[in-house]
């Protein structure tokens, strides 16, 4: 009865539009003040143990960097490269978003930050272009989840930092299904340019010569190589992937004051102090998070949890299925780090119990928390690119299906075949 009471409660608040760290916070205080054995000083306590990590200490420094590479110029010069190499295909703006973002997740490791960059360029072009407003918000929208999928992923620092999996091996494993996804988002691009009704899909631009695509490598090659340095440092031993978030900082500063010249040391205080808070509100969710999974835990509810699903089922397929309906629902309506947080340590005894690979079900949360970006009510990532076009919301959501439905695709195929997300830790680092 108290953990309903617990879910029932913080759900009202956030229906009726208490910000979610808001809702978490009250919900746990009130629950360590009521709850026997329990007091309000436990509340404090344990947000700073859940924040007293070394994995964690990772996102503000990705953060940062993601900060750098927006102002810095690497975004827009990411956009300029994809577009030599796909003007020249149908759907070819469409193309250029989904490379941008697919570039940028080497960098980034955020969808939100993807979709407010690579938007606030290509969705405007694609307007000028002729592309249905909803369509190209969508299309950014969709693009965007392959931030956190492919490595580096302040998603998967978290989930790591909390179960103990390993990071690096859940950024190998992120690695394959990222891919996948770009490449089917960019089949559906082309394959919806053969409808009537998308006739701006079919307007190209000539094919890039090989003197064209040197000349835009060069300009672009130091954000190319992000990703070789990072990942490199990481499978060489020369860094951890907590200490890639600082790799990750310097690399994108150097390259943005040196390379491309576009950051001064005049814009570095507004940088930074964008990124302390973005910081901060994340640190603040997960931090009273943390209070809230403790205090779920304190009431026994992994092993309630477990003892409802297994007189559900015993197949680890099906429980693996129900495990990512339930975490769907709640990042649907909820944010989805917060969900993370709260429930993975649940999520990861039961999938323990059923004996299902923690690379598989990982690689599952990250991609469940983007597809909740995509769905209503909340759609955190539509919101961006439909307020970047300037239309309803309603508009994106309609336009959203068909790359919604690539996702949840790939999401599908990891379940049905675990080796997409753990062939290549396997390889590369013997699992992680």
């Amino acid at each position: 009865m108290t953990l309903m009471i617990i879910f029932a409660a913080m759900l009202v608040m956030v229906f009726i539009g208490v910000p979610i760290l808001l809702s978490i916070a009250t919900v746990s205080l009130v629950g360590a003040s009521v709850i026997p054995g329990l007091v309000p000083a436990l509340v404090p306590q344990k947000a700073f143990a859940m924040l007293d990590s070394f994995s964690l200490l990772a996102l503000p420094y990705f953060i940062l960097a993601g900060a750098i590479m927006t102002r810095g110029g690497l975004s827009a010069g990411l956009i300029e490269f994809s577009q030599t190499l796909v003007g020249h295909i149908r759907g070819s703006l469409g193309h250029t978003a989904v490379l941008s973002c697919t570039a940028m997740a080497n960098i980034s490791g955020s969808s939100t930050a993807e979709a407010a960059a690579v938007g606030s360029v290509t969705i405007p072009a694609m307007k000028e272009r002729g592309y249905k407003p909803g369509m190209a918000a969508a299309i950014v929208a969709s693009a965007a989840t392959i931030g956190p999928i492919i490595p580096p992923s302040m998603t998967m620092i978290v989930y790591g930092s909390i179960t103990g999996v390993s990071i690096g091996g859940l950024f190998m494993a992120g690695v394959v299904p990222g891919v996948l996804i770009a490449s089917l988002l960019m089949a559906v691009i082309f394959a919806l340019s053969f409808l009537p009704s998308n006739a701006a899909l079919r307007i190209t631009q000539p094919r890039s010569s090989l003197k064209q695509i040197y000349q835009a490598t060069l300009r672009v090659w130091p954000a190319l190589l992000a990703p070789v340095v990072i990942m490199g440092g990481i499978l060489g031993g020369i860094f951890t992937a907590t200490e890639a978030g600082v790799v990750t900082c310097v690399y994108s500063l150097l390259v943005s004051m040196l390379w491309y010249r576009k950051l001064t040391w005049k814009d570095i205080p507004s940088v930074v102090v964008d990124a302390a808070v973005t910081t901060a509100m994340v640190a603040g969710v997960l931090g009273m998070a943390g209070v809230l999974g403790w205090l779920l835990s304190y009431l026994n509810f992994n092993d309630t949890v477990l003892a409802t699903l297994k007189g559900v089922t015993d197949s680890s397929l099906l429980m693996l299925a129900l495990l990512a309906l339930i975490m769907l629902i709640l990042t649907m309506i909820l944010d989805g780090l917060a969900v993370v947080v709260v429930m993975v340590p649940t999520i990861v005894y039961v999938g323990s119990a059923f004996q299902i690979d923690p690379l598989q079900l990982g690689i599952i949360m990250v991609m469940i928390t983007q597809i909740g970006g995509l769905t209503p009510p909340v759609a955190i990532l539509l919101f961006i690119t439909t307020s970047i076009a300037r239309i309803p919301f309603m508009e994106g959501i309609k336009a959203v299906w068909p790359f919604l439905g690539v996702i949840v695709g790939v999401m599908v195929s990891i379940m049905l075949f675990p080796s997409i997300a753990t062939w290549l830790p396997s390889r590369v680092i013997g699992g992680g």
